[in-house]
């Protein structure tokens, strides 16, 4: 694997952002003095360049896969530039010594914004909904605005960085894959992602091939949080139809009922709603059902009165016998969940290129 990424490093060398040494890497941190964060793939620390900008800087863990997460990290955000996409910086590798050098996120990560404790302070509607607008510029850009179509396939708020102006930018790049613009189907061994925000196409394959649409359910999951400021499941709810939250809020909008949390005033129960409506379309069943990302930002731009109310999501496909030894072998766990028997109506989002 050592000789697979030194090779990939040398044949992209041409693109790629600055390399630096493990000794650099060391210097930048302070000797890794002041860590941010760690997670399954390693721990982020804070440092300082020598032109004085900030940075995080994510040491990974050895593992069987690290070696593809290096590689997918640089070889995707090491080419691209977005307002709304994390700016990969630099690189170390030294065999097993790997790092990569981001610019450095004052505000965090988005999960730290919405899921807030009593008493603390969030941020308002109008900056929530800037946020969600600009994470779905950000995933679009990915699907349609480079050379590549890149499928980023673990949106989630712990995903989503804050920089000083609460300005979004979409990171963790270790399970994105690449393919060209025009592949609308795409080849996946194994499932990918973090449950609860992964598309049931990636495990129920009779619903259909995977594709650009699995990021769309992603942030329609990630969105619905967003307006709730909760976690769409909910285990300890106190009525047994808000466990999962995406269903309990669909009958109320579809009942004309106020769906909100919180004390609001009037033009921030409208972009709430504009944002729940949204991402029920977003994860419907169906990946055909589900709009592109350039659609979620015209409905997010658009008026509530112009965004008709999607069907119900289901969960699994009806009448589908599930495995559930199989599903547990496959994804470890698999969050519970309750289904409903609705038919779809009419969906203006499939054309003959979508899934």
């Amino acid at each position: 694997m050592d000789k697979n990424i030194e090779e990939f490093l040398q044949a992209h060398n041409n693109f790629l952002p600055v390399r630096y040494s493990y000794s650099n890497i060391k210097k930048i941190t302070g000797n890794f003095k002041h860590k941010l964060g760690e997670g399954g793939y390693g721990s982020v620390y804070k440092g300082m360049l020598r032109s004085g900008n900030e940075v995080a800087i994510k040491i990974l863990k050895q593992s069987k896969a690290h070696g593809e997460d290096f590689i997918n990290e640089v070889a995707t955000i090491g080419r691209i530039h977005h307002v709304n996409v994390v700016q990969l910086i630099g690189f170390c590798f030294e065999g097993s010594k790997q790092a990569l050098v981001y610019d450095f996120m004052s505000n965090g990560s988005l999960d730290k914004q919405i899921f807030t404790e009593e008493g603390d302070e969030f941020l308002d509607y109008k900056k929530i909904y800037e946020i969600a607008f600009g994470v779905a510029r950000g995933i679009e850009y990915l699907h349609r605005g480079c050379d590549m179509q890149i499928l980023h396939f673990d949106i989630k708020p712990h995903n989503i960085l804050l920089d000083k102006n609460f300005t979004p930018k979409v990171s963790d790049f270790g399970l994105a894959k690449l393919y060209p613009i025009d592949y609308s189907i795409v080849s996946m061994t194994t499932a990918r992602g973090t449950l609860g925000y992964m598309a049931p196409e990636l495990f129920y394959k009779s619903i259909g091939g995977v594709s650009y649409k699995a990021d769309v359910y992603s942030f329609g999951m990630l969105l619905m949080e967003m307006a709730s400021r909760r976690k769409n499941v909910n285990a300890n709810a106190e009525q047994s139809s808000q466990i999962y939250f995406p269903l309990w809020v669909y009958d109320r909008v579809n009942e004309g009922k106020s769906v909100e949390m919180e004390e609001v005033v009037e033009e921030e129960r409208k972009v709430i709603k504009k944002m729940i409506i949204t991402a029920l379309w977003c994860i419907q069943l169906n990946p055909n059902h589900r709009p592109p990302m350039n659609k979620v930002l015209e409905m997010l731009e658009g008026d509530i009165g112009n965004i008709q109310m999607p069907p119900k999501p289901l969960f699994y496909p009806p009448y589908e016998a599930i495995d559930h030894d199989k599903t547990d072998m496959e994804l470890e766990t698999l969050a519970a969940s309750s289904s409903t028997s609705t038919l779809f109506a009419s969906f203006p989002f499939g054309d003959k290129n979508d899934v």
